[in-house]
């Protein structure tokens, strides 16, 4: 089995040539990143109650600013490493502050009249309390009067239960405000798809990759994903367009929806009397993903740049301060305008580009291939890929509009994997002959080819772990040479799965939270159920559930034909199998494989009349699923 490998020549020259391409005597975001400190963060790893990890700030403190990139990372990704890892409390302006490299997000914290208004806090509970906690060992330990979520992805969110308490919620001592739309979002992207994006998580951040040089270092826009408790309460007060302008604690925010870019619910304001803007996630100091590795529906990118657009003709000459949900403040109307506008041209080049190639008739794969940025957007370091890169961009763009299939159609009905793994390796003369090609090519530097081709002879016999091993250190190659810290810690995964084999450890997935599974809606919750039903296990089956919610009196139905399982609300079946009784906490708790029937019975949750079989015999068709399934190998 291979280990870990040095840079090769090819891959040491590739890198030393971007720092002939790019501006890096530009050190406007080292002084940027490191205005306003007030304190840095807290020596040692964020911590819950009980003494298990959540998160360490210090992940990225082998990267020195100040020195040259090793060759096993790109030195533009190198730097923007560097950045990151300047954490600490710093003041943004009068009134606003930031806790950065708390979390993979940063918190912001912005001073009331009376209290503070917390925007974002974080992914954990316990990293949010941490962050809330710095900032009040320097200011005045005032309440929380509000919490603003600027758009409904989980590390903007997840904290929130670490900076307030449900009671003062409750009693409307605190605002949770949020973009229409947030609740429906938040749970549509982190539930449904959340074990299979969890999965492909681990390839996009890189957490179990050792930090280091050789390793992960860091994901573009942050340190790392938190590991603590993820937590939600439902926004109090949403922002719509015909109520667009609030008053927050004696300060009036201005807001702009800005639905379907970075998040499908998301949104930008202005605080006037501060002179304070934010673009959310749609403005920082990298370029971002209309689409997600780890998986995510296909984002927008013209509606991006309509509404940086709109940002920059609305307030770009009145801000003087733009801050973000990550990474690092810009100061001064002409930075800001030089953000909003490089950015804007950014999304709007990848979506007509890609229209106009695809409107020549080219595929996804040869427009991704052609299509760069112009000289200018390209040199702009907040255009740089380190999160989402030009060429899967594109591919997602030329997918939002056309889908997957490109025309070809010998590419409309290809063979699965495996079998066409089975076939290529046959056709090329065995696993050794095509090895032996592939080793030629890697010496050659081709290592692209390499990955793809050795990956056929994976795919055809797992267990050979010469291709294995050489698929790894292809992918390796590719790792240090990407400017992406998402392609990198992909690459660097795969190598690394490859070597040691797909893992299997006690991590559960978080995407369906308890505090989730209480905010989602009843059809919410039986969507959930329906996607674990198996329609082949399923397809004579014929059953009718009616329940009765005894806390909130509602009632549904559930009903099982055809191999799917349809939901109803509000309405019972008249020839229904059973009548279900129970509480709105049990049901969650049943929907999300956390408590069975017979458990829910024995602990007097749940009751059947006449009884609880026809439960029973749904939940033997049910699905469970597991966080560790191959995605390198078959």
């Amino acid at each position: 089995m291979s280990e870990r490998k040095p840079a090769s020549d090819q891959t040491a020259g590739l890198n030393r040539s971007v720092l002939e391409r790019l501006p890096f005597e530009d050190r406007r975001d080292f002084e940027d990143a490191a205005r306003g400190l007030i304190a840095p963060l807290p020596d040692g790893p964020v911590l819950s109650e009980s003494g298990i990890f959540a998160f360490d700030p210090e992940r990225l403190a082998f990267v020195d600013g100040e020195a040259d990139a090793p060759n096993t990372v790109n030195p533009s990704l190198w730097r923007q490493a560097a950045l990151i890892a300047k954490g600490g409390l710093f003041q943004v302006c009068d009134r606003i502050f930031q806790v950065r490299n708390m979390d993979l997000s940063n918190m912001t914290l912005i001073e009331g009249d009376t209290g503070l208004i917390v925007v974002d806090p974080l992914i954990s509970m316990e990293t949010a309390r941490a962050a809330l906690e710095l900032y009040f060992q320097h200011r005045p330990r005032v309440p929380v009067v509000a919490v603003v979520h600027s758009h409904s992805h989980v590390d903007h969110y997840g904290g929130v239960r670490g900076v307030v308490d449900q009671a003062d919620v409750d009693s409307g001592k605190v605002r949770i405000i949020a973009p229409e739309g947030f609740l429906e979002a938040a749970v549509s992207e982190n539930v449904l798809a959340g074990n299979v994006m969890s999965r492909r998580s681990q390839y996009q951040f890189g957490p179990l990759l050792a930090a280091d040089p050789q390793g992960t270092v860091g994901a573009g826009i942050g340190t790392g994903v938190s590991l603590g408790t993820i937590t939600l309460i439902p926004p109090t007060e949403e922002v719509t367009p015909e109520r667009s302008r609030l008053e927050i604690d004696g300060l009036e925010f201005e807001f702009m929806l800005t639905p379907d870019t970075e998040a499908p619910a998301e949104m930008h304001w202005y605080i006037e009397e501060l002179s304070a803007l934010t673009a959310a996630e749609n403005c920082l100091h990298t370029l971002h993903n209309t689409y997600p590795i780890r998986g995510a529906q296909v984002r927008d990118p013209l509606a991006w740049s309509r509404y940086l657009n709109e940002t920059l003709l609305k307030w770009g000459d009145r801000a003087e301060v733009m801050y973000g949900m990550h990474h690092w403040p810009v100061w001064g109307s002409e930075r800001i305008r030089e953000m909003l506008t490089l950015g804007r041209d950014a999304y709007r080049y990848i979506n007509d580009e890609t229209l106009r190639l695809a409107n020549h008739g080219l595929t996804p794969e040869e427009i991704a291939e052609q299509v760069s940025f112009p000289d200018r957007v390209a040199r702009h370091w907040a255009t740089r890929e380190y999160y989402g890169t030009v060429s899967h961009n594109v591919k997602a763009t030329y997918t939002r509009y056309l889908g997957w299939f490109d025309g070809n159609p010998a590419r409309l009905n290809p063979l699965p994997p495996v079998e066409s793994a089975n076939r290529y390796v046959e056709y090329m003369g065995g696993a050794d002959a095509v090895l032996a090609r592939a080793r030629e090519a890697y010496e050659a530097g081709e290592y692209r080819w390499v990955a793809q081709v050795v990956n056929h002879v994976v795919f055809d016999d797992p267990a050979n772990q010469s291709a294995r091993d050489l698929a790894a250190d292809a992918m390796e190659q590719l790792g240090y040479q990407c400017e992406s810290a998402t392609w990198r810690n992909a690459y660097l995964t795969g190598a690394q799965e490859l070597r040691l084999g797909t893992p299997d450890l006690p991590i559960a997935p978080e995407s369906a939270s308890p505090d989730t599974i209480a905010a989602m809606s009843l059809p919410m919750l039986f969507n959930f159920l329906a996607i674990r039903l198996n329609g082949e296990r399923a397809p004579e089956a014929e059953l009718r559930l009616n329940l009765v919610l005894t806390d909130t009196s509602e009632k549904a139905a559930l009903e099982v034909v055809n191999g799917v399982l349809n939901h109803f609300e509000g309405l019972h079946l008249e020839d229904a199998d059973t009548t279900l009784s129970l509480d709105r906490e049990t049901l969650g708790m049943l929907v999300a494989g956390k408590l069975d029937p017979a458990g829910a019975v024995e602990a007097g949750k749940l009751s059947g009349d006449p009884s609880i079989a026809p439960l029973e015999e749904l939940f033997a068709m049910l699905d469970t699923f597991s966080l560790w399934f191959p995605v390198i190998e078959p």
